[in-house]
């Protein structure tokens, strides 16, 4: 039977919706989407830079709670209300990952929550 944990953390926004920051199933951290939402204020990040930071930071503060970091996630979902952003979020997402980088779609969207830019998703997986 596989073993589930929630994972919950202060330092990434709180859950604004019926989901969790991130599920473990055994190896494997499912990280809910993350918009530039500042986790201590609720605000969100003005301009499409400072949410593409707000972003990945919040992935960051949710993989290290799962007990990993960016450096285990395998697959990475962004989704862009304006994929004239793409090259940026390239150079910004460069900041936060290392080589190998992990699989990844971009996929533009007519719409985000709270009137966010851009949010991301992804997957994580734990060497025991």
């Amino acid at each position: 039977m596989a073993n589930k944990t929630i994972i919950q953390t202060p330092d990434a926004p709180a859950a604004i919706g019926t989901y969790s920051q991130a599920v473990r199933v055994d190896n494997t951290v499912y990280l809910s989407g993350q918009i530039g939402l500042d986790p201590t204020t609720m605000q969100m990040a003005e301009g499409i830079e400072a949410q593409i930071h707000r972003v990945f930071q919040n992935l960051r503060a949710v993989a290290n709670a799962a007990g990993g970091s960016l450096d285990e996630v395998i697959k990475i979902n962004i989704y862009l209300t304006d994929l004239l952003h793409f090259a940026k979020v390239n150079e910004i997402m460069a900041g936060y990952f290392r080589q190998p980088y992990p699989a990844r779609a971009a996929v533009g969207v007519a719409t985000l929550p709270r009137g966010a830019l851009i949010e991301a998703d992804g997957v994580m997986f734990l060497q025991d």
